[in-house]
């Protein structure tokens, strides 16, 4: 089976909307469809010597293929010598750069208020040897705990919380002491931020998010340039057999036409939403950054061209956040985010977080920013009494 070359952007086609419509789609064929669907085979026609690029399912897809181009040229528009490889999910895709990476002995310096499944992958990462530091994403915290170690992670914003750290600086100290650093772009997409332009060496994200937006599918990706770095990830891959169905690589890369509609109203939106709640008479500790206002936001309005879909606040109690979840009628009650359709929860309910009982992670979707801030407004006062 031949090798779908890469369509390209028209000249002059720089423009986030152009990029997204047409991010890995193959060359053109007369009758063919531009975006051919999903190719489903455990293994191909593989006659004498396997030199060919598809050989066996758990290796390679002719689906993923394209789906990786397109992100490559989200995460790292007109860079050669970048590659992108496509998870079962986002977890498999932190995994494999984790475990592929590092070595029994080595030291990897986590976010103490990251994602929370991490307190399960330092766990794991300890009993094979690796020893793990955290520290929190404000303030570039993990500076101070960063001599050592082999593999920095960063996550910015930091979910729940939105802290925002400056890439830029932690990039330049870790190299400058021998660490690898790795940036999970998930809140903020490859239209939000970029962290290879940043300096990092891979940026790794859920596509469960954002990126595909509908809430239909999960899938993670590793975006780098280090050509051996990432056949340890690809290696990592075939080994654990951590792979996208072609379904749901189809699916994700159909979805990448609409993201810069998305996150350009989601974004816009979000905004809406952080303004309304900071200007309610009780004190809710809005966080978006955004927000002129918000601890976040200079360094934010420095590395990220767009601030996401997500929006924290807190309430009283677990009681009243969980009165205020019950009397929206525009927004589900969910885990997850990202999604066209907005999405609360009241977070501390997982366990895994340190945030108050009050807590709410609000992902804003895409309806009418009017009726989404006049839900949240009628259901803050309503579920005031």
């Amino acid at each position: 089976m031949s090798d779908p070359g890469p369509q390209g952007l028209p000249s002059g086609g720089d423009g986030d909307g152009t990029r997204a419509v047409r991010a890995g789609l193959p060359e053109p064929v007369k009758y063919e469809p531009t975006l051919p669907g999903p190719v489903f085979a455990a293994h191909f026609h593989l006659p004498g010597e396997p030199t060919g690029p598809y050989t066996y399912g758990r290796d390679e897809n002719p689906t993923w293929t394209l789906l990786e181009r397109a992100v490559g040229e989200l995460e790292a528009p007109g860079e050669d010598g970048v590659e992108t490889l496509v998870f079962a999910s986002g977890m498999a895709a932190i995994s494999s750069v984790l475990f592929s990476q590092l070595r029994s002995g080595d030291a990897a310096v986590l976010p103490g208020d990251g994602y929370q499944a991490l307190p399960l992958v330092r766990a794991q990462l300890e009993a094979y040897g690796i020893e793990v530091r955290t520290a929190p994403t404000g303030g570039d915290a993990q500076l101070g705990v960063l001599d050592g170690a082999q593999l920095l992670w960063i996550e910015t914003p930091s979910n729940p919380g939105l802290d925002v750290c400056d890439i830029r600086r932690l990039v330049s100290e870790a190299h400058a002491r021998g660490a690898l650093v790795a940036v999970d772009n998930t809140l903020a997409t490859p239209l939000g931020q970029r962290p290879l332009e940043l300096g990092a060496d891979f940026s790794v994200a859920s596509g469960t998010k954002q990126l595909t937006g509908h809430g239909d599918l999960l899938l993670g990706y590793v975006t780098g340039r280090d050509t051996e770095a990432m056949s340890a990830v690809r290696r990592w891959r075939k080994i654990v057999g951590a792979i996208p169905g072609p379904m749901e690589a189809w699916l994700a890369h159909r979805s990448l036409a609409t993201l810069h509609l998305r996150v350009e109203r989601q974004s816009a939106n979000a905004l809406a939403v952080a303004e309304a709640l900071r200007d309610w008479p009780g004190e809710l500790g809005v966080r978006y950054p955004g927000l002129p206002a918000d601890p976040s936001y200079a360094i934010a309005s420095r590395q990220m061209r767009r601030y996401g879909c997500v929006v924290s606040f807190t309430l009283p109690t677990r009681a009243r956040a969980e009165r205020f979840l019950d009397t929206l009628r525009l927004v589900d009650d969910a885990t997850s985010f990202g999604g066209v359709r907005s999405t609360a929860e009241r977070r501390g309910r997982w366990g895994g977080d340190a945030v108050p009982e009050g807590f709410i992670r609000m992902s804003v979707g895409a309806e009418d920013p009017e009726d989404l801030v006049a839900d949240v407004l009628r259901a803050l006062d309503e579920s005031a009494g």
